[in-house]
């Protein structure tokens, strides 16, 4: 049945959470988070049975430590860091942005007595923080009030991000874009437009210890691969964990994504995504959704109280606001539910799932719905879970994923090259990294499409090189776009002009 997860406007607010909805905090006052051909790919990107994440868990910058008091500027301790360097940021707060453009610098926050450092953006600056530089590590900032992202990775590897509370940044909480190799654990992340944590067109990447909540989508995973996601808190959001492929993106594939051990309980949230986006799809009461993905493991999961369903298993076809490419793979395949516990999914499901619960003869919600096509999927003990519409899925053959430790590499990605021919590929590699985040080829996410932005530009690069400086907000129903005059002229005017040749 096409169009079954088509937004249907407001919905209820959030359920009743118990204990799992309550804010805890620890005694300084910091909040608590809770505690074939792809597989040889797969084997290549890091699968062992040992934890490759020891590196990034243990990394110290071995540099100077750059101390930066309450009322001085955090960007002019960047300015002066050398790699390797730490700054130390003390309580206070910070109305600035700030961009890290080097490899190897760690922002740290002090808290003392329950005082953060607190960068504000005062609902007028873009984003707080914003890297290029590899092996970046930001930790214990406090980050409110911003109108575009809290923390954005533009193409930079092996990052950690840890023991952030944020809050109230716009589009994304935690946004690393076309990265390899990096750690997002122990972040408290609330009211956020789309996805309070958003890994994109990444590889090797880990999200755990997370508490994410009152936002339209708790975590997402798109276009990329090896990922687990455990361990996190989800509640209180339209939709909780996502992972899916974005048509229309440079990369075109999301596969080997694990979902496990995580609390994803009554995320019934009015969706309040920008009208037309894909998030703003996402069906308000649904725990998890996959769409399009591939190789995808669910395991040992709580998905209670969410009140559309407990998980949905969709294609492209099957999804409002999507635009087909024909260079990915619309249908998921190899999805594998393993023992989760569901409980009080389904009671107030949208009209289209009601449709096809008449259609199936039940009465019950789904803990478990699948739509459009598909194939090679499994669930295991079916007969205990509520289940829709899965009439072609079988018995899974293995029963765990814990065999996977982790994806993230035992050795640190080397830095990029940056000689000519990489200078070569600047503009489509800051495509990928900045642009592609918000810009999809042929379908809204947060800007207007590539597509359209390549018949308002036409053979004028240089009009995008300089509205990517300085943007001024043209229309109503889009967010205003950040700046990024951090980058350089000519790397704007590459980026611009890769814009204007893409074809997809």
């Amino acid at each position: 049945m096409k169009k079954i997860l088509l937004a249907l406007g407001a919905l209820a607010a959030a359920a009743g959470l118990g204990y799992f909805g309550a804010r805890q905090f620890s005694s300084d006052g910091t909040p608590a988070a809770a505690a074939s051909s792809e597989s040889s790919l797969a084997a290549a990107a890091g699968r062992a049975s040992n934890d490759g994440g020891a590196a990034l868990r243990t990394a110290t910058t071995t540099g100077a430590v750059l101390t930066v008091k309450n009322g001085e500027s955090i960007q002019a301790a960047v300015g002066k860091a050398k790699p390797g360097d730490t700054i130390q940021v003390m309580p206070g707060t910070y109305r600035e942005t700030v961009f890290i453009d080097k490899d190897n610098i760690a922002i740290v926050g002090i808290i003392k007595d329950g005082d953060w450092p607190v960068m504000d953006g005062e609902r007028k600056l873009n984003d707080a923080i914003l890297y290029s530089g590899n092996g970046i590590r930001i930790e214990n900032m406090k980050i409110i009030h911003f109108k575009g992202n809290a923390i954005m990775g533009q193409s930079g590897n092996n990052f950690v991000i840890r023991h952030n509370w944020i809050v109230d940044t716009g589009v994304y909480g935690i946004f690393p874009e076309f990265a390899k190799n990096g750690l997002i654990e122990y972040n408290v992340v609330s009211g956020i437009e789309d996805a309070a944590i958003y890994v994109g067109m990444s590889d090797n990447i880990q999200v755990s210890h997370n508490e994410v909540y009152a936002s339209v989508a708790g975590i997402e995973i798109e276009n990329s691969r090896h990922a687990i996601v455990e361990n996190n808190m989800v509640y209180d959001n339209a939709g909780g964990i996502l992972t899916f492929i974005t048509p229309g993106l440079p990369i075109k594939t999301t596969f080997d994504v694990i979902i496990r051990d995580n609390f994803i309980v009554g995320n019934n949230h009015k969706n309040f995504g920008a009208p037309g986006s894909i998030v703003s799809g996402v069906p308000s009461g649904t725990g998890i959704i996959v769409m399009a993905a591939d190789d995808v493991q669910i395991e040992n999961n709580i998905i209670r109280d969410n009140k559309n369903a407990g998980i949905i298993v969709a294609d492209h076809k099957s999804f409002a606001n999507i635009t087909i490419d024909p260079e990915a793979d619309p249908s998921p395949d190899r999805v594998s539910i393993y023992r989760n516990l569901f409980a009080n999914n389904g009671y107030d499901p949208i009209s289209d799932v009601k449709a096809l619960m008449a259609l199936n003869l039940t009465r019950k919600g789904p803990d478990v719905v699948a739509v459009g096509d598909g194939k090679d999927s499994c669930i295991v003990n079916r007969s205990a879970v509520k289940t829709l519409n899965l009439g072609s899925w079988g018995a899974c053959s293995k029963t765990t994923s814990m065999e996977t430790v982790s994806y993230l590499l035992a050795t640190p990605v080397p830095p990029r090259a940056n000689g000519p021919a990489e200078q070569a590929e600047a503009g489509k590699r800051l495509y990928s990294a900045v642009c592609a985040g918000c810009h999809a080829y042929n379908a809204r996410m947060i800007g207007p499409p590539t597509q359209i932005l390549q018949v308002m530009y036409a053979d004028n690069p240089q009009g995008i090189a300089d509205y990517i400086a300085n943007p001024v907000k043209k229309r109503e129903d889009f967010p205003a776009m950040p700046p990024q005059s951090h980058l350089s002229p000519e790397h704007r005017l590459a980026v611009a002009k890769y814009m204007l040749e893409v074809k997809n």
